[in-house]
């Protein structure tokens, strides 16, 4: 099979390597916080080359980014409640737990520190803006198709999520139900 016919499979190998890296990435980042380990550890603790992660990345920061924007964009669906109510919180209970889960911390972190460094890192941020933003907005149109009142998705960005994610870079955590519950109501 010549180059032109093969086909990329989802799944499989390429797939498992790119998750062993996130985790191992993740981990590093747990322990030793951003900027205290290299690509060939990197590349040790998720068990591949070190030219594998190059070749796939290119650089420690496109990888680095790459993680942040894979764990806080990919995480699960927009909920579809059939109320906005609903949907927010929905959503809001799932990000709290994602953002507090094992990995939660570090990866928030990471984001926050990649988007506040350089011009890779601003693109970085606005990236996970725009694909948050894209998220939330699918939700909101829904109820507005249902004759619900209209958010703006940056209102949810502010008043929803920002809280959410400065209690947990400032170590405010577990975030409570209630407390989740509250920014939804205030919100609406």
């Amino acid at each position: 099979m010549n180059e032109e016919q093969r086909v990329r499979r989802p799944g499989g190998r390429s797939a498992r390597v790119g998750a062993q890296v996130h985790q191992a990435v993740t981990a590093l980042i747990s322990e030793r916080g951003y900027g205290n380990f290299t690509v060939g550890e990197v590349a040790a603790r998720a068990g591949v080359a070190d030219s594998s992660i190059y070749r796939r990345w290119g650089s420690l920061e496109t990888l680095l980014t790459d993680v942040a924007l894979t764990r806080l964009n990919a995480q699960s669906p927009m909920p579809d409640t059939g109320s906005l109510a609903g949907d927010l919180r929905t959503y809001a209970a799932q990000v709290a737990r994602e953002i507090t889960g094992p990995d939660g911390p570090a990866v928030l972190h990471l984001a926050f520190v990649l988007s506040s460094s350089g011009q890779q890192g601003m693109q970085a941020g606005a990236d996970l803006r725009a694909e948050r933003t894209r998220q939330l907005q699918s939700m909101l149109d829904r109820a507005r198709d249902r004759g619900e009142q209209a958010l703006d998705a940056f209102d949810v960005l502010d008043h929803l999520l920002a809280p959410m994610y400065i209690r947990v870079l400032f170590g405010m955590v577990p975030l409570a139900p209630d407390y989740v519950d509250g920014l939804v109501d205030r919100l609406l």
